[in-house]
């Protein structure tokens, strides 16, 4: 049995007490174990004596022979527990907890559960059965009491609460005859157009459905042209019309459609429309006031006076062009209405008086002739027709 060794007040009287024990025990024993000596024994701890205890207590002094321990001290020695020696202690066995047994099967059935797909599949469900009962149905007149227009409409919906740009938020679009759209109760700004007829119109929806029918109040405009007052057809592919608002002042018109070919129907939002009819390219123009009316078409023709002017430098009358010309037509004021090159120059003139000057070879030909409405000619400059002075054009 091992001592371990605690500084401090405890230790020192447990030292004092083993002393005298030992003391008291050396005096009992002390005759049998001076025999057993003489006979060369081993005594209570061996042949060692006391040489195990020395390094317990430290001493400097080693014990004599005659030195015995009482074996009444064993009493005298403090618990390992008290002085802060941890025990030994063997481990404790527990026995298992006992488990609930599982219930008995008996009294349930199996679940008989049908033969179930993967996927669930797909129904075909109309989309119409899915959208409210509340629409909003627009439709387009050109008059009150007309009939709905069948084409040609785009329709375009805006709410009428302006966002922070102060601008109205487009909701929906369409280019049926007659929309539909699904919107809640509130207020919207219908943008019908029908050609270049347009209306803009606030309509405030209660939420139930209801149709629209909006006004557009247009008509349609047909134009075409003749060349003379004797109604001299005019080659539609050299026309073009121009179509302006009609205000007051010229300088304020506007530009509302550009480059109608000849038998186009236009659709306008009735009233007064200023027309410029151009045939060719050069000089011929005329122009005129035309009124649309709602409901109906309005074919118009203006009326030019010209004509195609074919020119041609030859050795002479009836003979062939000299290519490798150069043309220029003026006016008799001196304007330059146009320039060409080639072996013929060919265009559309106003009736008038007109200057032909042709250069080929660095010599120049001029002559002087005259454009009828309606007749179209050929011009022939002759050799012979020599400018009076070399112009440089």
């Amino acid at each position: 049995m091992s001592i371990v060794s605690r500084p401090g007040a405890f230790v020192r009287a447990a030292a004092s007490f083993l002393g005298m024990a030992l003391l008291a025990l050396g005096v009992a024993l002390g005759p049998a174990l001076a025999q057993d000596a003489g006979k060369g024994g081993g005594g209570l701890f061996g042949g060692g004596g006391f040489g195990g205890l020395e390094g317990l207590f430290g001493g400097d002094e080693k014990p004599g022979p005659n030195v015995y321990v009482s074996p009444s001290a064993i009493e005298l020695l403090p618990d390992a527990a008290d002085v802060g020696v941890p025990q030994n202690r063997s481990l404790k066995t527990f026995d298992p907890i006992a488990l609930p047994e599982r219930a008995s099967p008996r009294g349930t059935s199996a679940l008989d559960l049908p033969n179930l797909p993967a996927y669930a599949p797909q129904l075909n469900v109309e989309p119409k059965a899915f959208r409210p009962n509340a629409e909003l149905v627009l439709e387009a007149r050109l008059v009150d009491d007309g009939e709905p227009v069948p084409n040609g409409l785009v329709w375009r919906l805006f709410s009428a609460v302006p966002q922070l740009d102060g601008r109205s938020a487009l909701i929906a679009t369409s280019k049926e005859a007659q929309p539909s759209f699904d919107v809640p109760p509130g207020a919207y700004i219908v943008h019908a157009i029908f050609g270049r007829a347009g209306i803009v119109k606030r309509i405030d929806f209660s939420g139930v459905s209801a149709k629209e029918v909006i006004v557009l109040g247009a008509g349609g405009l047909k134009l075409n042209a003749t060349a003379s007052a004797d109604g001299a057809e005019v080659p539609k592919s050299r026309l073009r019309f121009d179509i302006y608002s009609d205000p007051e002042l010229e300088s304020d018109r506007e530009l509302i459609a550009s480059g109608v070919a000849a038998g186009e129907t236009v659709r306008l939002n009735a009233g007064l429309y200023h027309v410029v009819s151009t045939y060719g390219s050069v000089n011929a123009q005329t122009q005129g006031d035309i009124k649309v009316e709602a409901g109906k078409l309005t074919e118009a023709t203006l009326q030019h006076h010209a004509s195609q002017q074919t020119l041609k430098l030859v050795r002479e009358k009836g003979g062939e062009a000299i290519a490798g010309t150069a043309w220029t037509i003026a006016s008799t004021s001196g304007d330059i209405l146009r320039k060409s090159a080639g072996a013929f120059a060919s265009m559309v003139l106003n009736e008038g008086d007109y200057t032909a000057i042709a250069r080929n070879r660095d010599t120049t030909y001029q002559r002087t002739f005259t454009v009828k409405a309606g007749e179209d000619a050929e011009v022939e400059i002759l050799l012979s027709d020599l400018a009076e002075a070399d112009t440089g054009d």
